[in-house]
């Protein structure tokens, strides 16, 4: 319960929805509903991964009543219903985000929370909000990539994609070690920064401009040893020297990409499930630093450091590509990898999403 944070996305769903929805959200929600009520066959990731998951979860309150359907996992194949789950978000459907935040959603969240050790109130659902932002971004060999300023860790692929331009990545090849050298060694100097910098802007100065500068980036890039990896990196000092998780991508016939990532951070969340309403609590609250004076340290009213990264790239300042991928600290080395195969390979998007990438 001491990593619980007030859940963001049912009131992003509304907002975005508000500003962009075409169709009423009982429609929008309609299949989702559907899915839940009649159930779907467990894939076989997904079944694997549940099953491990068991032993570490099965004893949390409302873990097994929910997820645990005649006391085990689901197996492959195996229909999985979740008909609270479909009467939550039917609840949403018909009432609104007001629903999740004020209303039955929010008192049963609340009163499980009390009877399980957690600190959620029913003034921080009522006064929790969303914030619309101004994207990030860097231009990679005349491409233009975007992703979310932090709290988000997006920050993190513009930095490594300025490191790696130094690099003449497509005559090394993909076959060549040194590219994959190259590509690690720029990832531990962008990550280096992001555990240093990387926090809510609302509480901490986060040098984004500094840490996204062409200049900054090649002095990154000459920290790298091309024959010899480096056991710890350092974060750099921009000012000074300056100055299980869940992506979807949709597009409508008339060129609207979203680029949508949401999740309860570490496989189940934190385990702790509310039967009444069919779902686990997230626990983000993980990932807040607790040394006192960093940028991230754990504060009220607080967004954590958050690793979701959805992301857009384009030319000519227009985007033409929706792109993600999950995986926690996976993603932003991820995203990089997606970029380079089709800039620096010409890979097509299908290409470039099924070619092997490492994570480090």
């Amino acid at each position: 319960p001491y990593t619980w944070t007030i859940p963001g996305c049912v009131d992003g769903w509304f907002e975005l929805h508000g500003r962009y929805g075409r169709l009423p959200m009982a429609e929008v929600l309609a299949p989702a509903i559907a899915a839940a009520r009649n159930g779907v066959p467990v894939p076989q990731v997904i079944a694997g991964a549940w099953a491990r998951s068991v032993p570490y979860y099965e004893d949390l309150p409302g873990f097994s009543e929910v997820f645990m359907p005649g006391g085990a996992a689901p197996r492959e194949g195996e229909v999985f219903t979740n008909a609270a789950l479909a009467d939550t978000l039917q609840l949403v459907a018909n009432e609104g985000r007001d629903a999740f935040y004020t209303g039955t959603i929010a008192h049963t969240l609340v009163s499980y929370s009390n009877q399980h050790g957690g600190f959620i109130s029913l003034d921080d659902l009522s006064n929790h909000t969303s914030d619309w932002v101004e994207p990030i971004s860097t231009t990679y060999r005349g491409v233009t990539v975007w992703e979310l300023p932090p709290n988000g860790q997006g920050l993190a692929a513009l930095q490594m994609l300025n490191i790696l331009e130094t690099f003449d990545l497509s005559s090394l090849g993909r076959a060549n070690p040194e590219f994959w050298h190259v590509m690690i060694e720029a990832k531990k100097l962008a990550y280096a920064d992001r555990a240093r910098y990387y926090a809510d802007p609302a509480f901490a100065t986060v040098p984004v401009d500094a840490l996204l500068g062409k200049e900054y980036g090649r002095r990154r890039a000459d920290l790298i040893d091309t024959d010899r990896a480096a056991r710890a990196v350092a974060a750099g000092d921009p000012v000074l020297e300056h100055g299980d998780t869940t992506f979807l991508v949709a597009a409508d016939r008339d060129g609207m990409m979203v680029s949508l990532i949401q999740s309860n951070y570490s496989g189940f969340g934190s385990g702790y499930v509310i039967p009444e309403l069919g779902f686990g609590i997230q626990d983000r609250g993980s990932l807040f630093n607790l040394q006192e004076g960093h940028p991230n340290a754990l504060e009220p009213g607080k967004r954590p450091f958050h690793t979701i990264s959805p992301a857009f790239m384009g030319e000519a300042g227009t985007p033409n590509v929706a792109f993600g991928v999950m995986g926690g600290s996976m993603q932003p080395q991820g995203h990089v990898q997606i970029v380079v195969n089709l800039v620096d390979f010409g890979m097509n998007l299908q290409e470039a999403g099924d070619a092997p990438r490492f994570r480090h």
